[in-house]
């Protein structure tokens, strides 16, 4: 461990030049003693490291000084090789520049260690784009990427979900984010967090005014925040269901963000033929997404919702017999 700590600290100095000791503590989870007993550590090993006490002080390698040694474990050449898939390369115009990356990593990597690395990058792929997902709208990120890389704000024509004309705002951008073959758009709007969908961006321009991020604030902070305002969404409508056992491991998977309870041990094999479910939902209509499970889900309540999915099904079905379509 202090071998690997040791090797962390000095390619961090060679990295990012001065860095406060704290701040090694901090990302290495050691107290700030341990960091200056490893610069003395290295100190005597002939690593030519010194401290600089005070308010700008820090620890620092000797101006000129570099090494070679990429510290890399087996695991972790391994790791390096099991990337997403290309499609997010793509979507950047970086499939080019990760090829001639991985070709130089492989060629730094220690002898030993190169067939593991090559092994897994043959092996191992990570796919982030969902099942059958559709082409769908694809998303130009060019624009968005000069924003995000040059640190100014950006003006988006911007069409919501469920509208046609699309709205203009200015921007302050954090950064981008892929999320199972989705590119968003995460910035601040009006000082507060919001997320945009790139392929629902119809223009973008750079304005020539620095981009205003909130201080000390990341693009992980805000995705964080961010995601959890959209998994945690409370819900207004509280929906008891039952679903027939041999649907249950599909309907998970296509409404498990709604799910709010599952009592313990119904999902397992060798239970009854239904399994009981509570949903939670912002408004009666969007219990819809039921509908396609025809009779392998019922719900149980509330009344309303039981009458709003009856309505629906009463509509289709009159639109197949022949009596044309029925105006809700």
């Amino acid at each position: 461990m202090k071998a690997d700590r040791l090797l962390s600290i000095l390619l961090l100095l060679q990295t990012r030049g001065r860095v406060p000791a704290h701040e090694l503590a901090e990302r290495l989870e050691v107290s700030v003693r341990t960091i200056y007993r490893d610069v003395e550590a290295l100190s005597a090993s002939g690593v030519p490291v010194y401290a600089e006490r005070g308010r700008h002080g820090g620890i620092e390698l000797l101006a000129g000084f570099r090494t070679d040694v990429t510290g890399l474990t087996a695991d972790e050449s391994r790791a390096l090789f099991v990337l997403a898939a290309q499609g997010a390369h793509a979507a950047l115009g970086l499939d080019d520049a990760l090829g001639s990356a991985l070709r130089k990593v492989m060629a730094a990597l220690p002898a030993p260690h190169r067939p593991g690395a090559e092994l897994a990058s043959r092996r191992i792929l990570v796919d982030a784009s969902r099942w059958m997902a559709g082409p769908g709208p694809g998303a130009d990120l060019e624009v968005l990427q000069d924003a995000v890389f040059a640190d100014r704000r950006l003006r988006l024509r911007y069409r919501h979900s469920g509208t046609v004309e699309p709205r203009t705002y200015t921007v302050d951008p954090y950064g981008l984010v892929s999320k199972a073959g989705v590119w968003y758009l995460v910035a601040d709007l009006r000082g507060g967090p919001r997320l945009f969908r790139a392929d629902r961006v119809r223009s973008a321009a750079l304005t020539d005014a620095p981009v205003q991020r909130r201080a000390g604030v990341e693009l992980a902070d805000v995705w964080a925040a961010l995601k959890r305002q959209v998994e945690q969404r409370p819900g207004t409508i509280e929906v008891t269901a039952r679903v027939r056992r041999s649907r249950f491991e599909l309907f998970l998977r296509l409404n498990g963000t709604a799910i709010t309870h599952l009592p313990e041990g119904e999902g397992e094999a060798g239970g009854g033929e239904w399994v009981t479910v509570r949903l939670a939902y912002q408004f009666v209509g969007e219990a819809k997404t039921l509908l396609p499970f025809a009779d392998h889900v019922e719900v149980l309540s509330p009344p309303e919702v039981r009458d709003e999915l009856a309505a629906a099904a009463a509509a289709v079905t009159a639109m197949y017999a022949g009596n044309g379509p029925v105006h809700r």
